[in-house]
């Protein structure tokens, strides 16, 4: 009989380190897509609120309160991760297990923002960008959700398939910067 074995979409190619910057996995489990249904999403608000403390965010945000975090994810959805949808949810929004669809990365260090500079085409600096700051869009070629979780900090989240190469673009964007400043 075959024995199926649990693995992580970055097991074995984290933590990386180059220079200042260093890459780590973000486990996201558990994690619910919520789409509000037509005129429901200001009961979907409250009840996000009432449950876990966060709100259904404004578009390019992200909310979190004890380790829960609700990130924007497109007109419309949201992303809930580090805790269950509240189960009043149901029939006010379209909910979606999405914990094993994703491969998270967080890129921090005084040279997380030049490193992402090489990959993303939006402007990342703190004035343009600040903390709790989303955004829809690619990581060199891949779709992708990159968000700032702290001065020096990101989380990068694609598709699990492209886990493998987010790494590898990671740590040549890494080896790039860390060359220049040698």
């Amino acid at each position: 009989m075959v024995k199926l074995i649990a693995r992580t979409p970055l097991d074995g190619l984290t933590p990386v380190t180059i220079g200042t910057v260093t890459v780590t996995e973000v486990t996201l489990d558990p994690m619910t897509m919520i789409a509000p249904f037509k005129n429901q999403l200001a009961k979907v608000d409250a009840l996000l609120k009432a449950g876990d403390g966060v709100g259904f965010p404004a578009p390019n945000r992200m909310e979190s309160s004890d380790g829960v975090r609700i990130l924007w994810a497109g007109q419309g959805r949201a992303l809930l991760i580090g805790a269950d949808a509240p189960a009043g949810l149901r029939g006010l929004a379209a909910l979606t297990d999405q914990a094993d669809a994703s491969a998270c990365a967080q890129i921090s260090g005084a040279g997380a923002v030049d490193a992402l500079a090489r990959l993303v085409p939006v402007d990342l600096r703190l004035s343009h960008f600040p903390v709790g700051q989303t955004a829809r869009t690619f990581v060199n070629h891949m779709a992708a959700s990159v968000t700032r979780t702290a001065p020096d900090a990101f989380e990068v989240m694609v598709m699990r398939s492209m886990g493998q190469t987010l790494i590898h673009e990671l740590t040549e964007a890494m080896t790039n910067i860390a060359a220049r400043n040698a």
